[in-house]
């Protein structure tokens, strides 16, 4: 920060890196042969929509450019119960960079379009063996990763989520302030 933006009392906002989501298949590696976690095959863009033809029809764009080619992995788009809209591509497990590539699809979409201001995050969910989950999700607005693992109704699994941090902290940018680890109850493949 400047002189000038210390003097005002303005910091610069921090910029996303989407290509931050290109990291997620070596963390995907280091997950299974660490914690035994392996991804699901799913994966989803939490956005606020916005009103209007033209976000309409960014979100068709969205959804012909990633399920409407031959092969390509059923997407769908839903709402929760907090307003936001879900984009839900469900891949195959074992193409996580595939998926990671949807996932940056969207996000860039939207942004090119001007709706950046309403995207919230990315979810790359995880499982392991014994059934537990967690989804890698990614702050748009802070370009830095978190794990979200529900337990329950309203419980979460801190201990779980301490260790994915700890776990991938070499390789992904990794959200430091805790207050920001959002809970993202039924987020979708959660």
């Amino acid at each position: 920060m400047g002189l000038w933006e210390t003097v005002r009392a303005r910091a610069k906002p921090k910029r996303n890196d989407l290509d931050a989501l290109f990291l997620v298949p070596s963390a995907a590696v280091t997950l299974q042969t660490a914690l035994g976690f392996e991804p699901t095959g799913t994966g989803s863009v939490c956005y606020r929509s916005a009103a209007g033809a033209a976000f309409a029809q960014t979100q068709q764009d969205v959804v012909a450019l990633i399920g409407e080619a031959d092969g390509a992995p059923p997407v769908t788009v839903t709402r929760d119960d907090f307003g936001f809209t879900w984009l839900v591509v469900d891949g195959d497990p074992a193409d996580t960079s595939g998926l990671c590539t949807d996932l940056h699809a969207v996000n860039t979409t939207l942004e090119l379009n001007g709706f950046d201001s309403g995207l919230l995050c990315s979810m790359v969910p995880f499982a392991n063996a014994a059934g537990q989950r967690f989804g890698l999700t990614y702050l748009y607005k802070q370009g830095t990763f978190y794990p979200f693992a529900p337990t329950g109704d309203q419980v979460r699994d801190t201990l779980l989520e301490l260790s994915v941090r700890d776990v991938l902290g070499q390789e992904l940018p990794m959200e430091p302030d805790l207050q920001r680890w959002l809970a993202v109850w039924k987020a979708p493949g959660l």
